[in-house]
């Protein structure tokens, strides 16, 4: 019995859970590894499916319904400057400068190079439904259109927006 436990048998042993140390360090790593790559991989899908709902909500600005004044989430209160804007006078549009419309005259406006669906409806919202009307603009008109669509100053100018308007409206 004495020589069961001899110099050969502890090298045995020592190296048997020496193995079996190594074999559960590297399960455990294993194991980890798998359950952190689960956790990242639910995190990626809840960040996709949170991205989506901002498109969404970016894409339904764009819808075919009429906004309404409830959907108006912020005035503007400076200018890009920094400088302070009145937000006490807003401009009326002259309509017997270029006319009246309601939505069943409507021209797909979007045909004018420079509007795209945004500004058709931002349009649409102040009364501006056809290709004659906007050909019809004067200074005063582009400048009122301009601020109460409060979107890229001087773009009706550099588009030719009345222009393209008369071409489109005489086809």
């Amino acid at each position: 019995m004495l020589n069961f436990f001899n110099d050969a048998n502890w090298w045995c042993l020592l190296l048997l859970l020496f193995l079996a140390f190594l074999l559960g360090w590297l399960l455990s790593k294993w194991a980890l590894k798998n359950k952190y790559k689960k956790a990242l991989d639910e995190c990626e899908q809840k960040n996709a499916a949170l991205r989506n709902v901002n498109y969404e909500k970016a894409n339904s600005t764009f819808s075919s319904q009429k906004n309404t004044n409830s959907d108006i989430k912020a005035i503007k209160t400076r200018d890009h400057g920094g400088v302070a804007v009145d937000t006490t006078e807003t401009p009326t549009l002259n309509f017997d400068s270029f006319g009246k419309a309601d939505a069943s005259q409507k021209d797909d406006l979007k045909l004018i190079s420079g509007i795209g669906p945004f500004i058709e409806e931002k349009l649409n919202s102040i009364g501006i439904y056809t290709f004659d009307q906007i050909s019809k603009f004067n200074s005063e008109d582009i400048e009122t259109v301009t601020t109460l669509i409060q979107f890229f100053p001087g773009r009706i100018e550099r588009d030719q927006w009345t222009k393209q308007a008369k071409t489109l409206n005489n086809k």
